[in-house]
């Protein structure tokens, strides 16, 4: 139920993804508001940023419905197992248990980047999350021996290695997403016409 409920996710974030490229040429075309031109630069962060968001999204959703598949729990296993966190976790809980666990907990983060039009604060947490299991993923580099070309050393990373290298992008994703979450979150707060609340 929970990997379909994924495979949902990521249709939804697929989805939002294709509006984003329809939209592509009304994002960069120039336009004036209160007198401030808008140039294709501006059009074309805002766009970085959706992109970003989305394909954060579809990597945490995808992911995370494919840790319930066998194949996935057996190419987990140098990773799990060489960490001094995930091994206890792995002996605790079992194999398979942990990876639908983590698969739960990337279904649920992806979940809420995806959510930032409906609930911004909610996505920053989402993202703030992301950006924490991406410390995780990255800490495997130290700790298991197959991230590296066998006999070789540091720096040659192995496919796996390589692999893992790549997180450091997802980090950098989810810490946009989180700051353009909050900043979202703060002008939903503001009061229409920037004047201040009165009670």
């Amino acid at each position: 139920m929970i990997a379909g409920a994924g495979y949902a996710g990521l249709r939804v974030a697929l989805r939002l993804t294709a509006e984003l490229h329809n939209d592509l040429e009304t994002e960069l075309r120039p336009r004036s508001k209160m007198g401030k031109r808008h140039t294709p630069v501006c059009g074309l962060t805002s766009v970085g940023f959706s992109v970003t968001r989305g394909g954060l999204a579809t990597c945490f959703l995808w992911i995370g419905a494919l840790k319930f598949k066998d194949y996935e729990v057996e190419n987990a296993e140098p990773l799990v197992t060489a960490s001094p966190l995930t091994s206890l976790l792995r002996q605790k809980l079992g194999a398979q248990k942990l990876a639908r666990l983590i698969g739960v907990m990337q279904i649920t983060l992806g979940s809420l980047i995806a959510a930032k039009p409906f609930a911004p604060r909610a996505s920053a947490v989402g993202s703030f999350g992301a950006a924490g299991m991406m410390v995780g993923t990255l800490s495997f580099l130290a700790t298991t021996p197959e991230a590296w070309q066998e006999g070789q050393g540091k720096p040659q990373l192995s496919l796996l290695g390589e692999a893992l290298l790549k997180d450091g992008v997802l980090l950098g994703a989810s810490l946009l997403t989180a700051a353009d979450s909050l900043r979202a979150a703060r002008a939903g707060d503001r009061p229409s016409g920037g004047r201040p609340a009165t009670g």
